[in-house]
């Protein structure tokens, strides 16, 4: 018997698959601007405007990862539990120490189950930390860049400075350099997805559709509902674990 639990809500949700459209769209037309691979015959009445569709193609979505990412920031300190900010950060408390050592065994096959978990596990968590580090340094490199061409900008005012560390080439190398790591990440991603959701069935994969895993019966809060809890007695609050809603079906 498994009990059916919200996950991830609809935030949670709608800004993984905008960030998985604009990754894709941002590398798509960020790799042609650095290297024009599509050939364009000027005799076609678009054609001496191509570049410019790329770039404006990039620039649009560059605020839809922006106005994602502020979304989902927002989200971390006003959602349920396995949307909180505190998943990036497991090394902080036992319990995420615990379930990260947990992970890396089962990882390098020192441990045959995964840690059994409602969310992510502490090591995604913190593989997650590194990559919305990433994507606030690619978004600071971009406007960067940005502003150089647009001086009468506000990027150009914030980020004018900047040119005075660095060159602009290197600020390029370093844009594209992150664009490789973020997908790298996605690679990782959709494969350690596929393995997880093998092992629990817990139905994973469909998770990020509809927001509801099927956890066992018998499971018991996952570290980042205990350390929530335990948040919650600190400040004298009452604890929150498993607000979901959940109901048991067979499977």
């Amino acid at each position: 018997m498994r009990r059916r639990v919200y996950v991830w809500e609809v935030p949670v949700r709608l800004t993984h698959w905008v960030n998985v459209l604009s990754i894709v769209m941002l590398s798509f037309t960020g790799y042609y601007i650095a290297n024009p691979y599509i050939f364009v015959s000027p005799r076609e009445p678009w054609g001496i405007y191509f570049m410019g569709t790329m770039r404006f193609l990039h620039f649009a979505f560059a605020y839809v990862f922006v106005a994602s990412l502020l979304l989902r920031t927002y989200w971390a300190f006003v959602g349920n539990q396995w949307a909180s900010w505190r998943g990036l950060f497991p090394f902080l408390t036992k319990e995420g120490r615990t379930n990260m050592w947990h992970a890396i065994q089962y990882y390098f096959f020192l441990r045959r189950n995964p840690p059994e978990v409602a969310g992510h596990n502490a090591l995604a968590g913190t593989s997650y930390m590194i990559i919305v580090f990433l994507y606030g340094l690619s978004v600071f490199t971009g406007f960067t860049l940005y502003g150089q061409l647009h001086p009468a900008s506000i990027w150009h005012t914030l980020t004018n400075w900047v040119t005075s560390l660095v060159s602009l080439q290197t600020l390029r190398l370093g844009h594209h350099i992150i664009m490789y790591l973020i997908l790298a990440f996605v690679v990782h991603h959709v494969y350690a997805a596929w393995l997880i959701d093998m092992e629990e069935g817990n139905g994973l994969m469909s998770s990020i559709f509809s927001g509801y895993k099927f956890l066992p019966k018998d499971q018991q809060p996952d570290w980042i509902e205990q350390v929530i809890a335990q948040n919650g007695k600190q400040n004298g609050k009452e604890p929150q674990i498993a607000k979901a809603e959940t109901r048991t079906v067979e499977r």
